[in-house]
Formats: structure tokens, C-alpha cells, sequence
């Protein structure tokens, strides 16, 4: 059996990196793309000059400018960037067929069995990001190892505008190495609980049983285990299952009630029935969830197990429920669906 290659590609701050082609005066000047700071608008993503100054993508627009007053922010052109990222994708098909899409600038490559550039999976990446930047005038990173999760962080390791190879030969070193903060699934609240076990990287994560992982995080604990060794499966799919389906708003004012949300319920209903109504799923729902981010940036999600036609009342029930954990003012406010899986390794994409 094959040694399998897997390559990761990642564009370098993408939505800017494509304004910034289009517009030279933005090249040396803090960048980002966003929503307007006075609108409650959030960061999409920022430019490297920017990110000197601690912005970073998910944030409000509002906190961008305090970190960086002079950061100028535009709103984007979300049809340019498919273009963009349409050019990228006819490259990966150069080399191989399968390719799995993550996001329009992202995706996984798997080059086992690709003969070009003399079977080599580094001399690929480094066609394939040349003709990238050729072709579309942007610069992508790139990662090299023998599965995904090794490859995807691997592709952070040399960023800008380069790439990183992990052989199998160094894997078990390279892995030891890797801050848990890598590993997909382990959000603020998982580090803290394994800061609290002296973890902070994968190296330290092997030292610690599965028992006691277990009882941290149940069921996703043997998954964790086996990632903290860079045991990863999970084949590049073609045709990527989506996990689940949703809607969000910000709010221009904070809503400083249970009911003011309660009112926005059923625009969220008719925004998320209308978003769904042209698409086909292979997996039926599995469960109602909401997301609610309060005033003070700290946000929570809630879920439970789905029923067909039940949808507004258990919307509301969950929104509620969230909300009782903080009882403070809301600027966000989400709600959708899980999908049905078989496919436990697959990343969770909320919000998409």
C-alpha cells in the first residue's frame, strides 16, 4: 500500500490579498475586510500588517480600529473572490481529482498516486503555488505530510508564501512539537481544561492516559488520543457531507431582552427556510441548535435532538435556555440544524 501524500493549500490572507492585487495603495497600509466599525460589523479577515497590531479574523470591526486606528477596512467583493478561487481549483485539477474544497481558498489534495513532478509531493505544491500566483497574482502556503491533520498545520508552519513538508521519517517529531491549539476540535475551553493538566502540546497530550481524557471529553477523547500521536484517517471526500446548516445576525443595538430576541425568531426561521430551499441534502437533521453572543463578546451554543415540524417552538425553547446563562444584553444571535453522519472524523463546520 501506498505511503499516502497529502498536500494542503492555504491562501495568505485571501480576501485581502486580492484587494490588495487589485489596489497598490493598499499593499503597505493595515488592511481588512469587514463590516463597517460603527455597524457592528466584524472582521473577515486582515492583512499581515494589520495582524502586528493583534487583528485577527471573527472580531468586531470596532475592536480592530481601537488595536489599530489607522487600519482601513472595505466590505469586499464576494464574486471576485470565487473567481479568484475558481482559477485555484482548475490548478489542483491539473494534478489531481481529488481535491476536497474546505473554503474558497482552502483544500486538501491527496497526490498518492500522482506521477508528475517524478511522484514528488513537494515539487507539486511548489508548481501548484507558483502557477497560483502566475495565474492569479496572490500567494497561497503550502503543506506536505502523510495525512490531513499533519498536513493543514503543517501549512501554517511557513507562512507567507511558503511551505512546509513533514516526512514520515520526522512525523513522530514534528508531532510532539504541535500546540494543542492546532488540533481541530479543541476550542479556548478544551485548552484551559488541558492547561489545567500541564498540556500545551502533543507532545504532553501522549503522556496523559485515556481514561482521564475521557472524563474531560468523553466521547471525542480516543479521537483526541489518536491526533495527539498524528493519527489521522480521514480520506480527502470529493464530495465534502455538510454537518450542519445555519443563519446568524448581528445586531446594530444590543437586544437587552428575552423577548426582544424572541421577536427576531421567526426572521431567523424565514432567513434560514429561504437559504435552505435550493439545496439537497444526503443527511437528514439531527438536532435544533442556537448560538448566542452576548454583549461582552462571550458567546454559548445550545442543541437538542430534532422533530420534524416542531422547529419554532424548540428555536425559542433553546434561545431561552442560552440566554439564561449570562442574562446580559445580545449582539449575536444564530440558529440551525446538525446533520446526520456516519462520518465521526469529519470536521464540524457550525455557521457555515
Amino acid at each position: 500500500m501506498s505511503q499516502r501524500k497529502i498536500i494542503h493549500i492555504d491562501a495568505d490572507c485571501f480576501y485581502a490579498a486580492v484587494e490588495m492585487r487589485d489596489n497598490p495603495e493598499l499593499r503597505d497600509i493595515p488592511l481588512a475586510i469587514g463590516g463597517s466599525a460603527t455597524s457592528r460589523g466584524v472582521i473577515a479577515t486582515a492583512n499581515y500588517i494589520a495582524r502586528e497590531y493583534g487583528v485577527r479574523s471573527a472580531m468586531s470591526s470596532a475592536h480592530a480600529v481601537r488595536l489599530c486606528p489607522h487600519i482601513v477596512i472595505i466590505p469586499g467583493n464576494r464574486q471576485k473572490y470565487r473567481e479568484v478561487s475558481q482559477q485555484m481549483h482548475r490548478i489542483f485539477g491539473e494534478y489531481t481529482r481529488l481535491i476536497e474544497p474546505l473554503s474558497l481558498d482552502e483544500a486538501y489534495l491527496d497526490v498518492t498516486d500522482v506521477t508528475l513532478c517524478r511522484g514528488s509531493a513537494t515539487l507539486m505544491a511548489q508548481e501548484i503555488r507558483q502557477k497560483i500566483m502566475d495565474t492569479t497574482g496572490i500567494t497561497v502556503s503550502a503543506g506536505i505530510a502523510a495525512n490531513k491533520f499533519l498536513a493543514k498545520v503543517a501549512s501554517d508552519w511557513n507562512k507567507p508564501n511558503g511551505q512546509f513538508v513533514v516526512p514520515p521519517s520526522e512525523q513522530d517529531a514534528f508531532v510532539k512539537n504541535i500546540p494543542i491549539k492546532r488540533i481541530w476540535g479543541i476550542g479556548k475551553v478544551g485548552q484551559e481544561k488541558l492547561h489545567k493538566l500541564g498540556v500545551k502540546t502533543c507532545g504532553d497530550l501522549q503522556q496523559i492516559e485515556l481514561a482521564s481524557l475521557i472524563q474531560l471529553f468523553g466521547r471525542f477523547a480516543y479521537r483526541l488520543s489518536q491526533l495527539a500521536f498524528g493519527v489521522d484517517d480521514r480520506d480527502v471526500q470529493m464530495n465534502r457531507v455538510r454537518k450542519s446548516f445555519s443563519v446568524e445576525h448581528t445586531y446594530e443595538k444590543d437586544l437587552d431582552s428575552v423577548d426582544a430576541c424572541l421577536k427576531q425568531v421567526p426572521k431567523l426561521i424565514e432567513a434560514l427556510t429561504h437559504r435552505m430551499a435550493d439545496k439537497k441534502f444526503t443527511h437528514p437533521p439531527s438536532k435544533f441548535y442556537v448560538k448566542v453572543k452576548f454583549d461582552n463578546f462571550q458567546q454559548t451554543t445550545v442543541e437538542k435532538a430534532y422533530q420534524k415540524g416542531q422547529e419554532y417552538a424548540f428555536f425559542i425553547m433553546l434561545i431561552k435556555e442560552a440566554i439564561s446563562r449570562q442574562n446580559r444584553p445580545v449582539r449575536l444571535l444564530g440558529l440551525g440544524y446538525r446533520l446526520k453522519s456516519n462520518d465521526s472524523m469529519q470536521l464540524r463546520l457550525p455557521f457555515e
